[in-house]
């Protein structure tokens, strides 16, 4: 392909990806389903009473769907024998279930209004479901824009080299969500996404054993924190043992989580490195002191996530059933 027409594919990819965030919008369902968000709302709210994983679970899987051939809800397509889908590859294996039956009953109460049954996308109420249990932790709220058709394929094999893993250095995170139009701003944001949820201690055992021959132990971990890691997480421990993300207020959608990584309380190679990297110390160390200023990034970033591969026209569909390809 010669330069002009290099060119010219470039700028009909920019196009196309801007007229698909272009059709997401406030309100989308406004004539169709107008009570759309409050139904999805008290839908989740009813499971939250039921578990606080609620929150964790449904943030990451919005992650982990948008990060993977865009945010179409195709993650949470059950395998068949003919196909292993997203959700088995091995960096989805840890995706709670509880994050999957949000959706999935959310799903339900807006399909038992007549009006609004098969018109509202899986991805859309994985978009609203996002945005509710944030709330629900003591986070921002904000308007989420709709508009999102389903996708029409998951794969196993899609996922490879997709995802972010706990041991990246700033390069890697840069350079991975640069590839979804995400910027380090917009990356240390999400990453805030941490001061929720929990990790297995395989994901980070090795910055509490078996750093270096020399320092078996990570330097830039907290050396209390550290001791306090190796006693959650003995040498062949059970890998379902799970540790909060956050050390010190794990329920609550805050900015502690930057507090933490000024402390050497980041669990992930991945979370400290967005403090000891001098690139992004700044931003974290101005959001560890401003809560405010922390809420606004993440409703920019999460709002530019939300628009990463966005189907429409024939791409994409509306599931009736969410885990099932129409």
């Amino acid at each position: 392909m010669g330069r002009v027409g290099i060119v010219v594919l470039s700028v009909c990819l920019c196009l196309l990806a801007a007229s698909a965030s272009a059709q997401l919008r406030r309100n989308y369902y406004a004539n169709v389903c107008p009570n759309v968000e409050s139904i999805v709302r008290n839908a989740v709210n009813q499971k939250f009473q039921q578990t606080f994983v609620t929150v964790p679970a449904t943030l990451r899987l919005f992650f982990h769907d948008c990060f993977v051939q865009g945010c179409d809800a195709s993650v949470i397509i059950q395998s068949t024998p003919n196909n292993k889908a997203e959700k088995d590859h091995p960096d989805n294996l840890s995706l709670a279930g509880d994050g999957f039956d949000t959706v999935i009953k959310a799903k339900a109460a807006v399909d038992a209004i007549p009006s609004c049954r098969n018109k509202v996308s899986c991805a859309d109420i994985l978009a609203m479901a996002t945005r509710d249990v944030i709330a629900l932790a003591g986070g921002p709220s904000y308007a989420v824009e709709l508009g999102r058709l389903d996708g029409l394929s998951s794969t196993a094999t899609s996922v490879n080299g997709k995802l972010p893993q706990p041991t990246f250095n700033l390069n890697q995170l840069n350079a991975l969500f640069a590839s979804h139009g995400l910027t380090q701003a917009d990356m240390v944001a999400l990453s805030g996404a941490h001061t929720l949820g929990f990790s297995h201690c395989s994901k980070f055992s090795n910055r509490i054993y078996n750093f270096s021959p020399s320092r078996p132990v990570d330097p830039t971990l907290n050396p209390s924190y550290a001791t306090q890691l190796q006693g959650m997480c003995p040498r062949n421990v059970d890998p379902r043992i799970a540790i909060n993300m956050d050390p010190t207020t794990p329920r609550t959608f805050d900015n502690v989580y930057y507090k933490n990584l000024q402390s050497g309380k980041g669990l992930f190679t991945s979370d400290q490195v967005l403090f000891t990297d001098p690139r992004s110390r700044p931003v974290v160390n101005a959001w560890a002191s401003d809560s405010n200023a922390f809420n606004r990034a993440f409703i920019t970033a999460i709002t530019k996530l939300g628009r990463v591969g966005v189907k429409t026209g024939r791409n994409g569909n509306i599931r009736r059933d969410c885990a099932v390809f129409n």
